[in-house]
């Protein structure tokens, strides 16, 4: 399962995403830090690690459980980006741009998961002896990569 994941063009729009809420609490007030800015920012890196963590995994199943937390880590940094748009931290163009962006991860994400979990279906309802069979197939390319 192990493959690049900075391929993944979720997991770029998820950097994009984060470096977007970096430039975005740059602009918070310094009693923030360690606040409403940090917990943003460790959301915003948890969707692109998670991403990244997953698609090291052994198996569809759990890169879908990892895509699903990355989804999680959004909702969340859309909640902040609201709450921070109401306590007056946030305006004009970098909260639309993180606003779009955020909407975009997560629809993306909705999808992975939705494509991952046929996937994962799929590879359950092959007979026991055909999955054995692409276990070794996939192990041995590892090996000789």
């Amino acid at each position: 399962m192990a493959q690049n994941y900075q391929n993944l063009i979720v997991w770029q729009k998820a950097i994009e995403l984060t470096v977007c809420i970096y430039t975005l609490t740059q602009a918070f007030p310094k009693s923030e830090l360690y606040g409403l800015t940090s917990q943003m920012r460790r959301a915003s890196i948890s969707v692109a690690s998670n991403i990244a963590e997953g698609r090291g995994t052994l198996n569809t199943a759990e890169f879908r459980q990892f895509v699903g937390i990355a989804q999680g880590s959004v909702f969340e940094l859309r909640t902040q980006i609201l709450v921070a748009k109401s306590l007056g931290f946030a305006a004009g163009e970098v909260l639309t741009q993180a606003k779009v962006l955020s909407n975009e991860v997560s629809r993306m994400l909705t999808t992975f998961i939705q494509r991952l979990a046929l996937q994962s279906r799929n590879q359950v309802n092959r007979p026991a002896c055909m999955r054995r069979t692409n276990e070794l197939t996939a192990n041995s390319q590892k090996l000789t990569a």
